[in-house]
């Protein structure tokens, strides 16, 4: 979607689709807006709750079958177990994810982790094709007239141009670039505490068998799982920035996360979009 600032200003129901890397200040810029005027939609939650919710079940029934003592009492019916996803409490989903690498330090097979891989990637498609549903839903049933999509970091790696079609008809795609000086913090910072990602699976093969290369690893089961997602994470990072950008290119416009960070309140997030339209328009 493609506009003038002014026609932006006008527009009385807004509806923006935020993406940017992990690290970016995506959804604590979401958050500045209000809650009672803006309907805020997570991918991710929608991941979790919809598309992944029976996988992330069975990840955590598997682990508890595991302990003799809940095994007895989950085959005798006399415990369930349910997931607590929030949007801001997505851990399940990370868990669920995993890492690959040495089982015995908490990795997956390379078939299971490309499995889970897999069912993400479909999640994730499918949570973005129901923004435009949640758009009509969110003014017809609870009244909001502005929306907010809060992407996924890896929206970029979908391949997926029906995916980035809808979204660009249905809502203005703003991209949050990172300067040039933040991205080292924020590779150092995921260097430091490596979370499970999604990864292409073209660049998940040529990553993991460089790695296994470079570390002399015969084998995925014998690599620590903490090791390879902290050595890969910048080179995911480079992967995703063209990526990013060539998406708002085409569909839609570009903030830098300096400017984002310095947004207190809604009319600095309009104030911002409308800047950003109209150098870019």
């Amino acid at each position: 979607m493609k506009m003038s600032p002014q026609e932006f200003l006008d527009w009385q129901s807004k509806r923006i689709t935020l993406l940017a890397m992990s690290g970016a200040g995506k959804t604590t810029l979401a958050n500045k807006l209000p809650k009672a005027k803006w309907f805020h939609y997570s991918g991710d939650y929608r991941i979790g709750t919809k598309y992944l919710r029976e996988p992330i079940l069975d990840n955590i029934k598997r682990q508890a079958m595991s302990v003799p003592f809940l095994r007895e009492l989950l085959l005798s019916d006399s415990i369930y177990i349910s997931n607590k996803i929030t949007v801001d409490n997505l851990a399940p989903v990370s868990t669920f994810l995993g890492k690959v690498g040495d089982p015995v330090k908490g990795g997956l097979s390379l078939h299971e982790f490309k499995r889970r891989q897999r069912l993400h990637h479909q999640a994730e498609i499918a949570a973005m094709n129901d923004v435009p549903e949640f758009i009509h839903k969110a003014e017809d049933i609870y009244g909001y007239h502005h929306f907010i999509n809060d992407a996924g970091g890896s929206v970029c790696e979908l391949d997926s141009p029906e995916v980035l079609e809808s979204l660009a008809q249905n809502t203005l795609i703003i991209y949050i670039k990172i300067p040039p000086a933040l991205e080292q913090t924020i590779i150092e910072r995921a260097k430091s505490d490596p979370k499970p990602l999604y990864y292409r699976e073209a660049f998940l093969d040529e990553k993991l068998a460089e790695f296994m290369r470079l570390k002399n690893y015969a084998s995925t089961d014998v690599m620590p799982p903490d090791e390879f997602v902290s050595w890969v994470f910048p080179e995911l990072f480079k992967s995703r920035l063209p990526r990013y950008q060539a998406i708002a290119d085409q569909y839609g416009y570009t903030i830098n996360a300096n400017d984002a960070a310095t947004v207190k309140n809604e009319a600095d997030f309009i104030r911002l979009i409308a800047d950003a339209l109209a150098i870019q328009s």
